[in-house]
């Protein structure tokens, strides 16, 4: 059975990382922009991740221009997050969540969890929760706060 882990991305510079870094842990994979009215959501992401990285916890954002709400150069993006929000969550490079470009780790997430109505991924800011053994378990749209998920999180985590 495929796992969360078993897929690589990109990192800002480009740079391949292997998800499998991250077995053993849980995880919230979300689809981030920077000038989306979903933004100041990297606020809560980053209020979790203070919260709870220290029980195994870690949010993996991935920036996409798919919906033409985030800066055309990389370092824009991370330089906006960090500045405006202090995110230290691990950021990746810019990916595609829909159609024939793809990540194949955004494939995998909406296989396991689908939407209300399709797969697709309709907007920024869609979060995806996996838990330490790299199973997708919760699929959250864009309009649920960070701060609501705190009870799943709860669940999935290390006993820390």
């Amino acid at each position: 059975m495929q796992r969360v882990y078993d897929f690589t991305v990109q990192l800002p510079d480009g740079k391949a990382k292997s998800l499998l870094e991250y077995a053993g842990k849980t995880l919230l994979i979300v689809n981030t922009a920077s000038k989306c009215g979903f933004t100041p959501q990297f606020q809560g992401l980053q209020n979790l991740y203070d919260t709870y990285k220290v029980r195994d916890f870690v949010i993996l954002g991935f920036p996409c221009n798919q919906f033409k709400q985030e800066y055309e150069n990389m370092e824009d993006t991370i330089h906006f997050c960090q500045n405006n929000y202090g995110v230290s969550f691990p950021m990746f490079a810019k990916i595609d969540v829909n159609g024939e470009n793809e990540h194949p780790l955004y494939a995998f997430l909406k296989q396991q969890k689908g939407g209300v109505f399709s797969r697709t991924i309709k907007w920024n800011f869609t979060k995806f929760l996996v838990n330490s053994e790299g199973q997708v378990v919760k699929r959250y749209s864009p309009i649920i706060k960070p701060e609501q998920i705190k009870e799943d999180i709860e669940k999935y985590i290390g006993k820390k």
